[in-house]
């Protein structure tokens, strides 16, 4: 599987000008460059807002999405609030809805769980054959969501708008989250700058040794993995290193 990462500058709290942009970036793909999937950040069209009314997705905002599948001719995921939930939808080549994610971890530290209600349940997905289970941003510091699916999962997804000053957090957690549960994790943030602040973007991709696959660095554009998004990594790993079977989730604190 080829997977693309759409990392942007979003236009603060301005949909139509977002999509625009997202129009743009998508342009400069090669039309003779395969994309299975492409993923973009958190709040993808507002950016990471309390304002309901401007982050809420409509149906337009989907369709723009369905019909940036079916032009691409590839699967699609994007965030958004839906139903006063923090989201990250998936979406099949066709433009059909395959997954819905709400957000488990609010981030109270920026009183996002004072504008929004709270995910109650884990997701997973089938895409291109590989079991893939979401998460947006604030999720990714809670080892226990990834360690919950680990066995069942291929691929975790993170969709973030995660602070420049925090870059180097998110990166390691992406790659912790890899190593410990010996599968791919698709990290993608946004770049450029909101009204409070900075974003590094750092999109990245980790193979299930903890590995680096794609490094988006800081600039904004659509960057695709070079080499190919396979199981068979996943499997070899965990034969020759079967640690999840090891796990003692039921261990005794006290």
């Amino acid at each position: 599987m080829k997977i693309a990462l759409c990392q942007l500058d979003m236009a603060w709290e301005d949909k139509a000008a977002t999509k625009q942009r997202i129009l743009s970036l998508m342009s400069a793909c090669s039309p003779k460059e395969r994309i299975d999937w492409v993923v973009f950040p958190e709040m993808t069209l507002s950016g990471f807002s309390m304002n309901k009314e401007k982050t809420s997705l409509d149906a337009s905002d989907t369709a723009f999405f369905a019909d940036l599948a079916r032009r691409h001719k590839t699967c699609v995921s994007f965030g958004g609030v839906q139903d006063g939930r923090n989201d990250l939808v998936t979406l099949d080549a066709s433009g059909k809805i395959i997954s819905t994610y709400s957000k488990i971890h609010l981030y109270s530290f920026g009183s996002e769980d004072k504008t929004y209600r709270p995910g109650s349940r884990q997701e997973k997905f089938i895409l291109n054959g590989m079991s893939v289970v979401p998460a947006v941003c604030f999720d990714l510091r809670f080892p226990y969501l990834f360690w919950n699916t680990a066995a069942e999962a291929d691929l975790y997804v993170v969709i973030a708008s995660w602070p420049a000053r925090r870059a180097e957090h998110w990166m390691r957690l992406l790659q912790a989250r890899a190593i410990e549960n010996q599968c791919y994790v698709v990290g993608v943030n946004r770049t450029g700058r909101d009204p409070m602040l900075e974003y590094s973007g750092n999109s990245m991709i980790f193979d299930p040794l903890g590995k680096v696959v794609l490094d988006c660095k800081t600039g904004e554009g659509v960057f695709i993995t070079d080499t190919e998004i396979i199981r068979e990594l996943i499997v070899k790993t965990r034969t020759r290193f079967p640690f999840i079977k090891d796990r003692r989730p039921d261990f005794p604190f006290s």
